[in-house]
């Protein structure tokens, strides 16, 4: 029996356009709070608001995108919030002020939101049912490999550039990210008239799918857990003298998980969700446990080794199983509620873990987020993992 054609043109252009998406997604995020304290003498908590804000407007967004999507109109939608991406980019250019900078970059994160929650909710489509896991963990790399990458370019372009160069880069980057959309065909819906009435209210299930919060509750805390990582990694390196292996942390990540994806995708899809979660679980609790260890370099890597091959594993499964979990027609609720959740953990999850460094530290501090992601197992076998797999084939078919 031959299997069902993933790498469509539509596939591979999709991919793209959100890569070079979230290439400027972080590229600015490392270099907008350094911007702020010197263009605009901006104190340290206004220079990371200036950075973090973005993922607020990003947050909200999504809220209301996933509800909309199928109103509005795909198409409408998707090519709206990248234009609008791609408008206020160049806004850069000309801010003169702080509360102009917090501007642009809440409608900036908002238009970010709109465009990857839209290319999500379209790609569902695309993708074929029978290979939806294998599918969701390639297209997540689009942003994996940014997040990879645009904090490399973003270094690299302050140390031998200006800001202005920074902005230009990234404009480029909106541009061809834009560009490449045009030549894609965007799939309607396909849903009944009772059913788009039924998405028009008011109600906490008209902005959330009820059925996907089990698994996007799984994720928030997984995202609160990496925030640990992305907001003071850096700081924990110098502490123990670690800075070059720091530098590769993202690097080796983004390559284990490139090497892992052909087969968890795979896994999901042929064997069920429990036999990739339990083990990409596990192997978040044992990196995180494995950084708070570093005393080498090369312990430092093996950290972003397995925390790629846990966290980056549960990032794209978790997706696939909140969109499998949903009716077909909320399939645009499903995708916005997980990354509402998801984007809340690592929002909220550096405010919250700055308490803690000052009681434990920063070895103390992935240990402690080692024993929530622990703990977190029981929690995905009460929420989602003790549920048969012929009910979960029951609801993907629905």
């Amino acid at each position: 029996m031959s299997k069902s054609k993933l790498w469509t043109k539509e596939f591979i252009i999709m991919s793209v356009s959100t890569f070079f998406g979230g290439l400027t997604f972080y590229l600015l995020i490392t270099t907008l709070s350094v911007y702020a304290i010197e263009e605009f003498n901006a104190s340290q908590s206004m220079a990371g608001l200036a950075s973090s804000i973005f993922v607020v407007g990003a947050l909200v967004s999504r809220l209301f995108a996933g509800k909309y999507i199928e109103i509005i109109g795909r198409k409408k939608m998707l090519y709206g919030g990248l234009f609008i991406f791609l408008i206020v980019m160049l806004l850069y250019f000309f801010i003169e002020n702080m509360n102009v900078l917090l501007f642009i970059r809440f409608v900036h994160g908002a238009a970010f939101g709109v465009f990857t929650t839209a290319v999500s909710i379209v790609l569902m489509d695309i993708i074929p049912n029978d290979r939806r896991g294998e599918g969701i963990s390639y297209f997540s790399l689009s942003i994996t490999l940014a997040m990879a990458v645009g904090p490399f370019l973003g270094l690299y372009i302050s140390q031998q550039g200006s800001f202005t160069m920074i902005f230009v880069v990234c404009t480029l980057f909106s541009l061809i990210s834009t560009i490449i959309l045009l030549f894609v065909h965007i799939p309607k819906g396909g849903i009944t008239k009772d059913q788009l009435n039924e998405m028009k209210g008011f109600k906490l299930k008209d902005f959330f799918e009820i059925k996907a919060v089990p698994i996007s509750i799984i994720i928030a805390i997984m995202g609160f857990a990496y925030s640990g990582i992305l907001s003071f990694m850096t700081a924990y390196a110098k502490e123990i003298d670690l800075m070059e292996a720091a530098s590769f942390f993202f690097l080796v990540y983004a390559i284990f998980i490139l090497i892992s994806r052909p087969f968890t995708g795979r896994l999901l899809d042929q064997k069920g969700d429990n036999i990739v979660m339990y083990p990409a679980l596990l192997l978040f609790v044992i990196g995180l446990v494995t950084l708070s260890q570093a005393h080498q370099g090369f312990t430092f890597l093996l950290a972003g080794a397995l925390i790629g091959l846990g966290f980056g594993t549960m990032s794209s499964c978790c997706q696939a199983i909140a969109i499998k979990e949903s009716p077909r027609h909320r399939v645009g609720l499903a995708t916005s509620t997980f990354y509402v959740f998801m984007d809340s953990g690592v929002g909220i999850g550096p405010f919250l873990v700055g308490f803690m460094i000052p009681i434990v530290g920063f070895r103390g501090l992935y240990l402690t987020l080692a024993v929530v992601v622990f703990a977190s197992i029981f929690l995905y076998f009460v929420l989602h993992g003790k549920k048969k797999p012929t009910e979960n084939n029951i609801l993907q078919a629905s």
